[in-house]
C-alpha cells in the first residue's frame, strides 16, 4: 500500500516518516514554507535515536499526483477546522480504473478530537478512526520532532463509526513495524472520547504555557471533570485511566531530543507558528456542544475555547496569559 499523508505536520510528518523508514512508500502533502522545505531538503525527521532524513514525494494536492492507485491509503492529518476543504479536495481525485478516491479508497482520520470521521463521512464511504497518543512537534519548515521512546506513539484505530476489516489490520501491521504500536478496535470511539478528555488542556497549555505548576495542573482537572461530566450525560462510554494505563504502560516516555525543546501541544504549535486558527472549536467545543444539547452547564471550557480563539485570531504569543490571571478568570466564570 502507499499512503498519502494529508498534512504533513507533527502528527503526519511522524507518520510518514516512521513508514518511510520500514520501507513503506509514502507521498506528503503540504503548501507553502513547509512543502518548500520538505522539497528542498526532505523531512528531518528528529526522534530520540538522531535526526532522520527522508525525501519523499511531496505535493499540494491531487492534481501532482495524477490518477491516485487502487492501493493508496489517505491519512488525514490536518488540523480538524482544516478537514473539510482537505476532504472536498481529495474525494473526487480519480483512481486509476475508474471512480474516485471518496468512492474506492479508504481514509483513515489520525486527528484529534472526534468530529473528522463524521464530516469524512459525509464525503468518503470507508472511514477509519484513529486515535492519537503521539507526542510530536512541528514549528520549523521541514521539521518534525517525536519524542517518543521506546515506541513513538500508541495509534489505536478502527472503522468508523464501528467496526474492524483486513484494511485496518494491514495498516496496523505497517505501523508496528514503523515503531508503532496499532491496537485494531472495533470500538475506537471509547478511545477517541478518552483522548478528548486529555485534549481538552491543549487550550489551556495554548494560553499560558506548559502545565508545570500547581495551579496550572488544578485548573486543567477542574477542565476535564466539566468534560467527563458532559460525557457522562451524553451517554458516552470511553476508556477509564486504568485501563489507559494497562495498555500504554512504560511504551511511551519522552526523551528530551537536543535543539528541540518541547514547550507544547498541538494548540500551542498552532500559535507558535502563528497560523491564526487554532483546534479549539473541536476540543474544549466538542464539551460545550454536548453540554448544550444536554443540558449540562460548561462555563470552564466555553472559557477556553473563546479564549484560544481570540489568541489564534489575533496571533497572540503561545502561553502569555499568566495561569493566575485564567484562574480567575475560571472562578469569576463558575460564580
Amino acid at each position: 500500500m502507499r499512503y498519502i499523508i494529508i498534512g504533513a505536520g507533527a502528527v503526519g510528518g511522524t507518520i510518514g516518516g516512521r513508514l518511510a523508514g520500514s520501507g513503506h512508500e509514502g507521498v506528503l502533502v503540504a503548501r507553502g514554507a513547509h512543502r518548500a522545505a520538505l522539497e528542498d531538503g526532505g523531512l528531518r525527521l528528529r526522534v530520540p535515536e538522531g535526526e532522520l532524513t527522508y525525501r519523499l514525494r511531496v505535493v499540494e494536492g491531487p492534481s501532482g499526483l495524477g490518477e491516485l492507485r487502487a492501493d493508496d491509503v489517505l491519512v488525514l492529518a490536518v488540523k480538524t477546522q482544516d478537514s473539510a476543504a482537505a476532504l472536498q479536495t481529495w474525494g473526487p481525485a480519480p483512481v486509476v480504473g475508474g471512480g474516485t478516491a471518496a468512492e474506492r479508497l479508504p481514509l483513515l482520520c489520525a486527528q484529534n478530537g472526534v468530529e473528522s470521521q463524521r464530516l469524512a463521512l459525509r464525503v468518503f464511504r470507508t472511514v477509519y478512526g484513529v486515535c492519537v497518543w503521539l507526542p510530536c512537534t512541528y514549528v520549523e519548515p521541514g521539521v518534525v520532532s517525536a519524542a517518543g521512546s521506546p515506541l513513538t506513539g500508541i495509534l489505536h484505530l478502527g472503522r468508523y463509526p464501528h467496526g474492524t476489516d483486513e484494511t485496518a489490520r494491514l495498516v496496523a501491521a505497517d505501523l508496528e513495524k514503523s515503531h508503532f504500536e496499532a491496537p485494531v478496535t472495533p470500538d475506537v470511539a471509547r478511545w477517541q472520547y478518552a483522548k478528548l478528555l486529555a485534549n481538552l488542556g491543549n487550550a489551556l497549555e495554548a494560553v499560558t504555557g506548559p502545565m508545570e505548576s500547581r495551579e496550572a495542573v488544578t485548573l486543567f482537572e477542574r477542565v476535564k471533570a466539566e468534560g467527563a461530566a458532559v460525557l457522562a450525560a451524553a451517554g458516552i462510554p470511553y476508556a477509564g485511566t486504568e485501563e489507559q494505563k494497562a495498555v500504554r504502560g512504560d511504551k511511551v516516555f519522552l526523551v528530551p531530543l537536543h535543539g528541540t525543546p518541547r514547550g507544547g501541544g498541538s494548540s500551542w504549535q498552532s500559535l507558535t507558528r502563528g497560523t491564526g486558527t487554532i483546534e479549539a472549536d473541536y476540543l474544549n467545543g466538542e464539551i460545550a456542544l454536548l453540554g448544550r444539547l444536554h443540558g449540562v452547564p460548561t462555563p470552564l471550557n466555553d472559557l477556553l475555547q473563546r479564549l484560544a480563539n481570540t489568541f489564534a485570531r489575533e496571533r497572540r504569543a503561545a502561553g502569555s496569559m499568566p495561569v493566575t490571571e485564567l484562574t480567575r478568570l475560571a472562578d469569576a466564570t463558575e460564580r
